[in-house]
């Protein structure tokens, strides 16, 4: 959220993407200088109005498109914000797509992305590679397996010979994630009920947990996470993480990989388990509410209510809202209580890094477009 006098700053920003027009269109050759939040990697502007659309302070954008000359700056998405809610000039700038955030048009929040992009490398993410005929075979590949989000497929024009008709199938995080999570007094945290973490498989299951259970070493990932449960399907996603320890006092999830063994130790106060596989995953996790726990940072806005419940509830109503901080009576700063924090991470496919590179495909998993 945070917790602090900041706040003043975000009430003034509350009803933004409310009161903002469902404004669909890109402006090639314009810029919105300035307002900068961050810059994120996108092949195209469309994909880059859908992460300004999920991100959670993003109210416009200026994409710098493949053609862009000046500088090696292409595949830039840059993330802006004003308290107007809208750029303060706008320029003529060759190379570059503006827009604005679709979170007024009630987005999809798995949108299709079904475009494919010749001589564009998904750089990193990679989990695993094998060998496909063509490009169409590699994203028929990454489009049936549950973790692959996105992929790079190397041409049979290759220089590097042993690297041609190479299928590189890559993932990004599905579950959302919690910039910081903190204790701290006249507070409620909890999830939209609406989450789907896994969302292929018709069984439902649930992955083992060994509590006051240790399982030292192998780390690949530390992340901050409400729960056991909230752990648990950041684990079940991430197709290299073979077993989590969960350490309460500090809400960190350590996503672990090992393959040859799993070796246990007795500890207080961190909880332990195995995640779930081709299932439905258990979601018991997201009806929990978290007291005296602030999730922080990442407010889409806030409005006042009268509990937490309430709060809740128009979190799970809200298609942007994934998870929220509620803050009661007993909040240190009078002047902030009895208000509701609603917000989000980007969960859609995002590529970390993106460059040109001859004879390479790359595009997106296709189960959003079935």
């Amino acid at each position: 959220m945070g917790i602090s006098l900041v706040l003043a700053g975000l009430l003034s920003l509350c009803c933004l993407s409310l009161c903002q027009d469902c404004n669909t269109e890109l402006l090639e050759n314009v810029d919105f200088p300035g307002a900068d939040i961050t810059n994120l990697s996108s092949p195209d502007a469309n994909h880059c109005q859908l992460l300004c659309t999920q991100h959670p302070s993003c109210l416009f954008f200026t994409f710098i498109r493949a053609d862009w000359t000046a500088d090696d700056r292409n595949f830039f998405c840059y993330i802006k914000s004003t308290a107007s809610g809208q750029p303060s000039e706008r320029a003529p700038l060759q190379g570059v797509t503006s827009g604005f955030s679709l979170k007024p048009c009630s987005p999809n929040a798995r949108p299709c992305l079904s475009d494919v992009y010749q001589n564009v490398d998904f750089f990193g993410a990679d989990y695993r590679a094998l060998f496909t005929a063509d490009y169409e075979e590699c994203q028929r590949t990454c489009t049936q397996e549950p973790t692959c989000q996105f992929f790079t497929f190397v041409d049979g024009d290759s220089a590097a010979e042993k690297f041609r008709y190479k299928c590189h199938l890559k993932f990004s995080y599905t579950a959302p994630r919690i910039q910081t999570v903190q204790r701290t007094a006249g507070v409620i945290s909890g999830f939209s009920q609406n989450i789907q973490i896994s969302q292929f498989f018709e069984p439902a299951c649930q992955g083992q947990l060994l509590i006051n259970t240790n399982i030292p070493g192998n780390d690949i990932e530390n992340l901050p996470a409400a729960s056991p449960g909230h752990c648990l399907a950041l684990c079940s996603v991430h197709p290299l993480c073979t077993f989590f320890s969960y350490v309460s006092n500090d809400f960190r999830c350590f996503l672990k990989n090992n393959l040859n063994e799993l070796v246990i130790q007795t500890q207080q106060g961190v909880t332990s388990g195995i995640p779930a596989r081709f299932c439905q995953l258990d979601n018991s996790w997201l009806k929990e509410a978290h007291e005296g726990v602030d999730f922080q940072g990442s407010d889409i806005r806030n409005e006042p209510m009268d509990n937490a419940d309430t709060c809740q509830r128009t979190c799970t109503a809200d298609p942007n809202c994934q998870f929220y901080t509620f803050t009661t009576n007993n909040f240190a700063f009078q002047d902030f209580r009895l208000r509701c924090f609603l917000k989000r991470a980007i969960t859609m496919p995002a590529p970390p890094k993106i460059t040109k590179q001859q004879n390479v495909v790359s595009g997106f998993s296709l189960r959003s477009c079935l």
